[in-house]
């Protein structure tokens, strides 16, 4: 298998069918692999995937019977896949699973594909997501001496050899994708960033990113988390 790419999925019920379907339209290859992580959801998330996914040979489901964290997802699903490259995208449909494809041969056209992590550069967001973005960006790059750029994107696709030098000690929340994003600057891993599209969510609604109160959450969270990743963890 060339690439397993993992999609956690807490309470994306009406987005499960739309993002296997648009997967289903990309992927005309048979080395890639979509790992559906459901994620301790409390809707019928996991009824809807366990229907369809008959329908979809490409892809597989890991149970997380109790949510521990967005980060605690993807490491299940990161852990479970067993091809040369790996990584992760949403299941908001915010992130179209063709830019996985378009990750995957970056990747492999790439001069050291060992030593590439390709991570997609949010394009189309409303002014104040964007604004948001740049003052993490700002923050992170100056706090932890290192060009951290819109840390969110996704979708995210790398080596498995990058993954098992970080997996025991990854963190099991929201931090993960600065704490990756980070690891692969320490680590001189080649960096590529791509345009993606993000359009607003069709169903559900972010667990996340709901209002400033959310973001304020979001902010002290990663703050206390970037004092422990200078730290050393």
């Amino acid at each position: 298998m060339k690439l397993s790419i993992v999609v956690p999925c807490y309470n994306e019920e009406k987005n499960i069918p739309l993002i296997l379907e648009k997967f289903s339209s990309v992927i005309h290859r048979d080395d890639v692999c979509v790992v559906l992580v459901e994620n301790g959801s409390t809707d019928n998330s996991a009824e809807v995937i366990e229907k369809l996914l008959p329908s979809y040979p490409f892809a597989k489901v890991v149970v997380v019977k109790e949510n521990l964290g967005y980060g605690f997802g993807i490491l299940s699903g990161l852990r479970a896949c067993e091809s040369e490259f790996i990584g992760w995208t949403h299941a908001d449909m915010q992130t179209d699973p063709a830019d996985v494809l378009k990750a995957l041969d970056i990747v492999e056209s790439s001069k050291n594909p060992i030593n590439t992590y390709v991570k997609g550069d949010r394009k189309g967001r409303p002014l104040f997501d964007q604004l948001f973005t740049i003052g993490m960006s700002i923050f992170e790059s100056m706090f932890l001496r290192a060009k951290l750029w819109d840390i969110n994107a996704q979708p995210n696709v790398f080596h498995k050899s990058f993954f098992d030098s970080w997996n025991e000690t990854a963190p099991h929340d929201f931090s993960l994708d600065l704490f990756v994003l980070y690891q692969a600057k320490k680590k001189n891993v080649d960096l590529c960033r791509f345009p993606v599209r993000f359009p607003e969510r069709l169903h559900g609604s972010s667990s996340w990113n709901d209002g400033l109160s959310a973001k304020w959450k979001f902010i002290k969270r990663t703050v206390e988390f970037s004092i422990k990743l200078k730290a050393g963890l």
